[in-house]
């Protein structure tokens, strides 16, 4: 009898189909809608698969040319580039498409954070009389943490932004600051088409989920 490997990497006879409890359960006693659903997905999640390893392939390919081009830009220079690229966006020669290549840092907060989220805390209860809704609104929405209990860093960070005299206010905005830590990055690049003879540009899309 020839035996099959399912995607649980387990021998699964002919004949039987392995379920989601990891039992072998005859072809026979399964319903031929379970059976032809259980196809399709096999099937898209495999083209799914190779579909990825081409986008992977193809963003790899688009760092190492457009940063072989920066440096070799740089070269003309007499500069020599090290370390991770910057920001950098490149224009076709009849300005119809652009290449955005950038890096986003991943920011987090120390243990000062608390520091400054309870000087503000004085700061607005204090102030809970004659302050302006919006910086009450704006401070409560700062320190709200997301579905996955993380914080918005652009939403802290926007409070030092706030033209505010208070001592411990700017002591408060002091501790933000050193409390910032970036603990790695990521590229990304984006491909843009100028929509007709105007001035802007629509992004061309490889989000399957957003095309």
């Amino acid at each position: 009898m020839s035996t099959k490997k399912n995607s649980r990497s387990a021998t699964v006879p002919d004949g039987y189909r392995m379920d989601a409890q990891g039992r072998l359960v005859p072809i026979d006693m399964v319903k031929p809608i379970d059976l032809t659903r259980d196809e399709l997905v096999v099937e898209l999640i495999e083209k799914a698969k190779k579909l990825s390893l081409v986008i992977t392939q193809f963003k790899a390919d688009v760092f190492s040319q457009a940063d072989g081009f920066v440096a070799l830009s740089a070269a003309q220079y007499g500069a020599s580039l090290g370390g991770k690229k910057g920001n950098v966006t490149l224009h076709s020669f009849d300005g119809r498409y652009k290449v955005l290549l950038a890096t986003a840092e991943n920011i987090t907060f120390d243990e000062r954070l608390q520091a400054a989220k309870a000087l503000i805390d004085e700061c607005i209860n204090e102030w809970s009389e004659s302050s302006r809704p919006e910086i009450k609104v704006l401070v409560g929405q700062a320190f709200q943490t997301d579905r996955e209990g993380k914080l918005n860093t652009g939403r802290i960070l926007g409070l030092r932004r706030l033209e505010i005299e208070d001592k411990r206010w700017k002591r408060a905005m002091q501790a933000i600051g050193e409390s910032t830590q970036v603990v790695g990055s990521k590229r990304y690049v984006r491909f843009y088409e100028r929509i007709g003879d105007s001035d802007e540009y629509r992004a061309i899309s490889l989000d399957i989920a957003g095309a």
